[in-house]
């Protein structure tokens, strides 16, 4: 029998943790969080949940068919919640293979898997059923000043390996629910930000550097637009999609927060004077540097969110400045998390834990 379990991927990662920590806080069901652990899952993100009788962590690649159809066996979950995914735009460009693998090799393994594992449900197990895909804007493409936001109907158009391999796996999705009736959701989410997102990201590398009196590199002149979301408002609209969300359909995820890169750097450095006055440098936008721009870089992404706040009543609780604040907070009080992530210490203990078990920005 199904049970009310949801099987989450990546779950180790930033947007994953931070959604079954939510999830663990306001949902009765139990969770299952399979993860690779690469460089940027981290279990620490999750210690406060990891004795809950709730949750279930399972150590593996969604590429292996094996451990995944295992996980669906074993966990007969209702539901499978896909946020596993290779995500940073500058090492896509470095090295595209791993970019490939994961999000189109890996998202085919786990759509397989879950069509025999739903194909053999009851009926109205089948009908209950969701597999949701979390992906990304980028799939969009680039917009100029006056284009209208990404909508739902907006062509697919990527310019970086990444955002080529997102929408790969967002059109196989698409295709398995198509082909297959495979009950399928894909949410387009813009850029987040918030508590435990690795420090190779923009706003924590920010924030970090800026701290100890680093240079705060900006690529180009700084303009390049991105629609900002915290990231617990980007998993409560998760939640929200699963809950109602119409099988088939894909639902567009905005913070409603259009904001130039330049822009993030300076309110950063504006809150940091305000919080550490005795840091290195001060004001710390003395420290911001325009760099040489990144190959490929998109110039302006927006997000259309009527569609999900119309049919399903969400919309972003946070502002930028509240969210802001929030997330500076964050990693002012968990210097000790930043220190581990970024030392090497937490992936000695990673292939300690599990030796027997199966400095570029993004400006």
């Amino acid at each position: 029998m199904m049970k009310n379990t949801i099987l989450v991927t990546g779950g180790a990662g930033f947007i994953g943790s931070n959604f079954i920590l939510q999830w663990m806080e306001r949902e009765a069901g139990p969770v299952v969080n399979l993860d690779k652990l690469t460089y940027a899952g981290n279990l620490r993100n999750l210690e406060r949940v990891s004795a809950d009788p709730r949750y279930t962590f399972v150590h593996g690649d969604i590429a292996n068919r094996k451990i995944v159809g295992e996980c669906l066996r074993d966990h007969r979950p209702r539901a499978i919640v896909h946020f596993a995914a290779e995500s940073h735009v500058d090492r896509s460009i470095l090295g595209p293979d791993d970019f490939i693998r994961t999000n189109v090799g890996g998202t085919f393994a786990l759509l397989e898997e879950a069509r025999a594992y739903w194909t053999a449900l009851t009926a109205g197990e089948r009908e209950s059923f969701r597999f949701l895909h979390v992906s990304t804007d980028e799939v969009y493409g680039s917009l100029g000043p006056g284009d209208p936001a990404f909508s739902e109907k907006t062509a697919y158009a990527p310019n970086s390996p990444y955002s080529a391999s997102k929408a790969a796996s967002d059109h196989l999705v698409r295709a398995y629910h198509h082909t297959y009736q495979l009950p399928t959701l894909t949410t387009n989410c813009s850029n987040n930000y918030g508590p435990y997102q690795f420090p190779e990201k923009l706003i924590p590398l920010m924030i970090l550097n800026a701290r100890a009196g680093k240079t705060l590199p900006v690529y180009g002149d700084g303009q390049n637009v991105r629609d900002w979301i915290y990231v617990g408002d980007h998993c409560e609209a998760v939640r929200t999609v699963l809950a109602q969300g119409r099988a088939g359909e894909t639902y567009n995820i905005g913070g409603w927060n259009e904001k130039t890169n330049v822009e993030i750097v300076e309110t950063i450095c504006e809150l940091l004077d305000e919080f550490c006055p005795k840091d290195p440098v001060i004001p710390h936008r003395n420290l911001i540097t325009f760099v040489k721009d990144r190959p490929g870089h998109d110039r302006r992404y927006a997000i259309d969110a009527h569609k999900i706040e119309r049919e399903l009543k969400w919309h972003p609780r946070e502002t930028f400045e509240s969210g802001i604040r929030k997330t500076i907070f964050w990693y002012l009080e968990n210097d000790e998390w930043t220190k581990e992530v970024t030392s090497g210490a937490y992936r000695q203990w990673v292939e300690k834990q599990y030796a027997s078990r199966s400095g570029v920005t993004r400006a």
